[in-house]
């Protein structure tokens, strides 16, 4: 009988009973993460992270789900604990390479691409997570000076305990997709120290208002995600009918389906905000010293006005996946820069090359990756051209910025389709039918910003009399 519901309850909404499964536990993280709120002692909080997202993960996605969790986990650790000069080195790479066998092993992105579920979407959280926890129990040991900030804020200068680790690592608010964050916001929250610290007033910071927020805003998401994408299917890509469209058509039909992708991932990373949110950890600080107003910032994962407004493509990572964005900024994009150098576009490429490997090697999600890239240094270009014209010309000033908004919106939607189908054939297929334009706009930009380089105005300062 319950087998029965549950397929009936997954066909009114359109999805495999696997999903509904998992939707189910995931949207069950928000009423557990409110429980932890309650439990009495340090380790007994460590306890109910672990045990919590270990049994919301078998609850998901079975037994074997938890085994794979072990491996990155065992491997982070075992470095931390042997050799701590490369632990972070060591887990990167062994991390990766598990991911990636994982990836390969399940055709995780067949999977989802036909609405199946699988467990390494919480693997990739977690291999982030483990990454994150060796580096900075690495930076424990290097000296303050020439460390950037966020070394400084995140080192471990002791290593974790296995029961902080583990409950770090499966923490069931992030567990399932994100948000990403640090070893040290986890103890520090779990032994109400720093920013979770009662104030000397008593106070705490209510999570409730902001946490309907986040339920009411997933609510909105999932209703607009399941009315467009019956209407937007990925498989018209390869239809006869779609070729048999003009060029305009074409192209809106690719902006249409990117825009019904991303509602799917508001949902989810909106229902992870009310999570971590009404446990405590989302909480990021006060708006000023009164203590009115607190911000939750650190639950948060998606800026949805900033994505689908953004005036350039360098916004987009402060708006899309956020605290993944700033867990490759942090780990690998400022890392590789030398010391006394800029970052550049091999700096940038190496990043979002990291960002596809993460998700999968399908040739899908390497070519928007790559595409990425190129939309976010062509951006870039735009801004120096539209930073370089005098104050006076304001109006000059605002055409650029309307055409830095349109470049990000077709690069951004073309780009976005290999992203969606994975398969090279169908990728090339869809950028073919509106001729490249994505491709070839940001590169004509590149090219033109080497003939036309361009140095920004600065106002000059009027010296008093």
């Amino acid at each position: 009988m319950e087998l029965l519901d549950m397929n009936s309850m997954a066909a009114s909404i359109g999805v495999s009973v696997a999903v509904l499964r998992f939707l189910l536990c995931f949207v069950a993280t928000i009423p557990i993460s409110f429980l932890w709120r309650f439990v009495p002692i340090r380790l007994g909080k460590h306890i109910y992270s672990a045990a919590s997202g270990a049994f919301l993960s078998y609850l998901s996605f079975g037994f074997s789900s938890n085994l794979h969790f072990l491996v990155p986990m065992t491997i982070g650790y075992a470095s931390m604990a042997i050799y701590r000069p490369l632990s972070g080195f060591i887990t990167f790479f062994l991390g990766f390479a598990y991911l990636i066998g994982c990836h390969v092993f399940y055709m995780s992105g067949d999977a989802w691409k036909e609405g199946g579920i699988d467990s390494t979407g919480a693997l990739m959280v977690l291999t982030l997570k483990v990454i994150s926890c060796s580096i900075n129990y690495n930076d424990g040991m290097l000296k303050e000076e020439g460390l950037r900030e966020a070394q400084k804020k995140n080192r471990l200068i002791q290593m974790p305990s296995l029961i902080e680790y583990f409950g770090y690592c499966l923490c069931c608010g992030s567990h399932f997709a994100g948000p990403v964050f640090e070893m040290k916001d986890y103890l520090e929250w779990t032994e109400e120290k720093g920013i979770w610290a009662v104030s000397e007033k008593g106070k705490r910071p209510s999570p409730y208002g902001a946490m309907i927020r986040a339920v009411f805003q997933a609510a909105i998401c999932m209703a607009l995600y399941l009315y467009l994408v019956p209407q937007f299917p990925l498989t018209r890509f390869t239809e006869p009918v779609y070729q048999e469209w003009g060029f305009l058509k074409r192209f809106g039909y690719q902006y249409m389906a990117g825009f019904t992708a991303r509602w799917k991932y508001y949902f989810i990373w909106s229902i992870s905000e009310a999570s971590i949110i009404i446990s405590g950890l989302g909480f990021s600080g006060w708006t000023d010293g009164t203590q009115t107003k607190a911000k939750w910032d650190r639950a948060k994962n998606v800026d949805i006005l900033g994505v689908e407004l953004a005036k350039s493509a360098v916004q987009i990572p402060l708006f899309w996946n956020i605290q993944v964005s700033t867990w490759l900024r942090h780990y690998v994009y400022e890392r590789i820069v030398k010391p006394g150098k800029k970052a550049g576009f091999f700096q940038l490429l190496a990043t979002q090359t990291v960002s596809a490997v993460w998700h999968g090697l399908y040739p899908g999600y390497i070519i928007f990756f790559v595409q990425s890239a190129l939309m976010i240094d062509g951006s870039k270009a735009i801004y120096r051209w539209q930073q370089a014209i005098p104050p006076k010309m304001a109006m000059l000033r605002n055409v650029l910025v309307l055409i830095n908004f349109l470049y990000t919106v077709v690069v951004l939607n073309y780009s976005s389709v290999g992203f969606m189908v994975l398969s090279l054939h169908e990728t090339l297929v869809a950028f073919k039918s509106v001729y490249y334009i994505g491709t070839v706009i940001p590169i004509a930009v590149l090219l033109l910003s080497y003939l036309v380089p361009v140095k920004p105005v600065r106002p000059k300062t009027r010296k008093e009399e």
